[in-house]
C-alpha cells in the first residue's frame, strides 16, 4: 500500500502546529485533483497525534475541514463550468466520457446516495463532486449527505490510526477491511439498481404499449 515505516521517520520531524497545517493543505488541495490519496493524509494525521506531534481531537477536526472545503471546491468548480470541465485536455484523461455519463445517470436517479456513497470510493469522489456542482444539485443538499459520509470516515480512520499507533501495520489492515466491506454493500447496492433497470427494459420490450 505504502512505505509505513518511512512515513513514520517523517513524522517525528514535524511539530505543532506545522502538523494541522500540512495535513489541512494537503486534504484541501486534494479536492482539486491532487494525486494524493486523502485516506494516507488521515492516516498520517492520526500517526502525527499518536507520536505527540498534535492532539488528536483537533486533528480529526482539522481533517473535516480539509476534506470538506476540498469537496466543496469541486462541487462549485462543477457548478461553474458545468459539464465543460470534462472536456479539459487534463480532466478528459483522467474522467472517461463513459465514466461521466455513468455517474450523471446516477445521480439524476439516486443524487444523495450517490453522493454520500462517494465519500468511500476514492476513485470516483472528484467526478461525483463535479457532476453535483453540474447538474444544480442543491448545496445544502450535497453538503449534508458529504458531511454525514465524512462525519464517519474522517474519525474511524485518524482515530483508529491513533489508537493503534503501536500497532500501524494491524491499523491498516483494519482501514483497508472497513472500507472493502463498505465497497462491497455499495456495490452490492449499484448491482441491485442495474439489475432492476435491465429487467425493466427488458419487460417493456416483451409488453409494448399499444399507442
Amino acid at each position: 500500500m505504502f512505505n509505513v515505516d518511512a512515513i513514520v521517520g517523517w513524522i517525528q520531524s514535524i511539530h505543532e502546529p506545522y502538523s494541522y497545517l500540512l495535513v489541512f493543505v494537503v486534504l484541501l488541495l486534494c479536492g482539486f485533483g491532487l494525486p494524493i490519496p486523502e485516506d494516507i493524509t488521515l492516516i498520517t494525521g492520526g500517526l502525527m497525534s499518536y507520536y505527540g506531534k498534535a492532539d488528536v481531537y483537533v486533528m480529526i477536526a482539522v481533517g473535516l475541514l480539509g476534506v470538506m472545503l476540498g469537496d466543496g471546491a469541486m462541487f462549485h468548480i462543477g457548478k461553474r463550468y458545468g459539464y465543460r470541465v470534462f472536456e479539459w485536455k487534463w480532466m478528459a484523461k483522467i474522467m472517461h466520457a463513459e465514466r461521466v455519463e455513468v455517474v450523471k445517470h446516477r445521480l439524476q436517479h439516486h443524487g444523495n446516495k450517490v453522493i454520500f456513497s462517494a465519500r468511500f470510493m476514492p476513485g470516483l469522489r472528484s467526478l461525483v463532486f463535479l457532476s453535483a456542482g453540474a447538474l444544480g444539485i442543491p448545496f445544502r443538499a450535497f453538503f449534508l449527505y458529504d458531511g454525514l459520509a465524512a462525519l464517519i470516515s474522517v474519525p474511524a480512520i485518524v482515530y483508529s490510526c491513533y489508537f493503534f499507533g503501536d500497532q500501524i501495520h494491524h491499523a491498516v489492515e483494519v482501514i483497508r477491511s472497513v472500507e472493502n466491506g463498505i465497497l462491497i454493500v455499495i456495490g452490492l447496492g449499484i448491482l441491485y439498481f442495474v439489475v432492476k433497470y435491465f429487467l425493466k427494459k427488458r419487460r417493456e420490450r416483451n409488453n409494448p404499449v399499444n399507442e
